[in-house]
């Protein structure tokens, strides 16, 4: 096949761009033509994958994504390929992968935690999410697509649901882990390193709460349970891993509640894996994700996992014994609740087996085959069976 993959960018970080990368990668191996068409990359990629960079001037993210989603309706009408697959914000595609979940139920779910009292009185952002919904409207509209490729069940009824989309033109593809990464017995030498960084000793419980974006994925009701959690169990640290603008705001939180010397901010890390390695428990009380990736990434390296129905991924966990699921927006007692019960050693020990075999049932490649799959089918679909 000569396939396009579109995304706005090509990169080594975040959860759609990894997933663009191993399916080009596949893709590539498997002797396709393939394009990656982006508006900026950065990494290097397979040998075989090709480049169209369509770069358009435009102010502010809202028109950038516009202005992309233009230039790719310009490019595939002048090109001759038998499949595109669109990875984000655009309209033009045989295939659409809705990958970061739709934006009506991240508005609906999740923007307002985001957003502080001034944002919210000035309408921070309001341009930017009328066009994103245009954006998917559009992408979503009958005959602009062939399937729609979902990453759970919980967005694939969402979106038959928002957009009235025939049920049987919408694909659930589970996302993929690389279990060779995220292994933690590969990584107990770096693991034991960073737990003395941290000053953490073997008998600390270590929790971590890894992500970008702390509001949606729920740290301050994590901090708000860990207040409780510490009193019970002095032993028990929290470790928060990934980027905020606002991460000073949560360290205030942890400090007023007299956590400060029981949790540790980490920012932005490149070994994921490691900071699985050196945790006993991973904690994700998110307000919105179609699928978390680091629920796969916990699970493969042994860790219980704590999170909410409003996780795609959450559908994968059997309560109790891969870790324990919350209602959407639960109240930090509950979360505390669900950590309390996880604490001993000998049940996360326990659990540790279960994790590990749960995840190798989404490897990476298994992920990238189903998808090439899905792309050879429309390929040589005939206009009647659309």
């Amino acid at each position: 096949m000569k396939v396009a993959l579109v995304h706005l960018r090509y990169s080594w970080t975040g959860g759609v761009e990894r997933y663009l990368r191993q399916l080009a990668d596949f893709l590539a191996e498997e002797g396709h033509d393939v394009t990656i068409v982006c508006r900026s990359a950065t990494g290097d990629a397979h040998p075989k994958v090709k480049f169209v960079h369509l770069r358009n001037l435009a102010l502010g993210s809202g028109w950038r994504h516009w202005a992309f989603a233009k230039a790719v309706e310009r490019h595939v009408a002048q090109s001759d390929y038998d499949v595109v697959y669109g990875l984000g914000r655009t309209w033009t595609h045989d295939l659409i992968r809705l990958g970061i979940g739709l934006h009506d139920d991240y508005l609906e779910r999740a923007h307002d935690e985001t957003m502080t009292p001034f944002r919210r009185l000035i309408h921070m952002g309001s341009i930017k999410n009328r066009l994103t919904l245009r954006m998917e409207a559009r992408a979503l509209a009958p005959g602009a697509y062939k399937r729609v490729v979902t990453n759970s069940e919980m967005l694939k009824r969402d979106v038959i649901e928002r957009y009235a989309i025939p049920p049987d033109k919408v694909t659930v593809v589970y996302n993929g882990v690389d279990l060779e990464r995220f292994n933690r017995d590969k990584h107990a030498v770096a693991a034991s390193s960073l737990r003395d960084e941290f000053g953490f000793t073997k008998d600390h419980c270590v929790l971590l709460f890894l992500g970008t974006g702390y509001a949606r994925k729920g740290l301050a009701p994590t901090i708000e349970a860990f207040e409780r959690v510490a009193e019970a169990h002095p032993e028990a640290r929290l470790l928060v891993v990934g980027f905020d603008s606002n991460q000073a705001r949560y360290r205030r939180m942890a400090e007023a509640r007299g956590l400060s010397g029981r949790v540790h901010f980490a920012g932005g890390r490149k070994d994921a894996e490691v900071c699985y390695a050196a945790s006993d428990l991973y904690v994700l009380p998110t307000l919105y994700d179609p699928f978390a990736n680091t629920t796969l990434e916990a699970l493969a390296s042994g860790l219980p996992v704590i999170t909410t129905a409003a996780n795609g991924a959450a559908e994968l966990i059997e309560e109790g014994i891969q870790g324990s699921v919350l209602e959407a927006g639960a109240h930090p007692d509950a979360l505390a609740n669900a950590i309390l019960e996880w604490l001993p050693l000998k049940r996360r020990l326990a659990a540790r087996e279960a994790t590990r075999s749960l995840a190798a049932q989404y490897p990476a490649d298994r992920t990238a085959r189903r998808s090439a799959e899905l792309l050879e089918e429309v390929a040589v679909m005939r206009p009647e069976s659309i």
